[in-house]
């Protein structure tokens, strides 16, 4: 219980004592940089390989202008849900991106990040804005806000809750992935991953 305490203060989601200048936790930092460094990948391979990208609901007709971390800052600052919300929304996009045909990129990192963020904060949280609020946050209208969490709910079989050990690891995981950041040497293991392709 010490330990995952520790973990817990360094990634700032017990106090207020990781946050950096910004005032943004540590944890939504190191999530920013894994989905950048994620959708960066991804948006190579699709060049070099030729591959396309499974189109969904949450594709936009082009890159929004705030970078990843700009937006969840953003969504952090309006939405006033926890921080355990981003890492809820997290493993929810890890596990959105299993069940799809669907690679990370620039056209729909920010709907992913918006729909997951808002339904992990009506799981978690007492207190949680509506569609319409979270529609103005993310930059979208309440209709498709409202589409793209009914798509996302059905990816994900409605299955929201996640065990206090999934939660755990993963927060493990980001805090073992900080070191690597600072020194540029962020490997895969946090990426989130599509599933592999089907046999034929």
């Amino acid at each position: 219980m010490a330990a995952e305490s520790e973990t817990f203060m360094a990634l700032g989601l017990l106090d207020e004592s990781s946050r950096g200048v910004s005032g943004t936790p540590r944890v939504l930092v190191l999530i920013a940089s894994v989905l950048e460094k994620s959708l960066q990948n991804n948006e190579k391979l699709l060049t070099t390989s030729r591959r396309k990208d499974a189109i969904t609901i949450f594709h936009g007709s082009r890159s929004p202008t705030l970078s990843i971390r700009q937006y969840i800052e953003r969504v952090f600052k309006y939405s006033r849900c926890s921080t355990s919300c981003f890492v809820v929304a997290y493993i929810y996009i890890n596990k959105f991106l299993q069940q799809t045909d669907a690679y990370l990129t620039s056209l729909n990192a920010h709907r992913l990040l918006i729909t997951s963020i808002m339904v992990a904060a009506k799981f978690l949280d007492d207190d949680c804005y509506d569609n319409a609020y979270y529609a103005r946050i993310g930059g979208v209208s309440t209709a498709e806000m409202n589409r793209m969490e009914m798509k996302f709910l059905f990816n994900l079989d409605f299955r929201l809750h996640v065990t206090a050990e999934v939660f755990m690891n993963c927060c493990l995981k980001l805090e073992n992935e900080s070191g690597k950041y600072q020194n540029g040497q962020a490997g895969p293991s946090l990426w989130p991953r599509r599933r592999p392709a089907r046999q034929r």
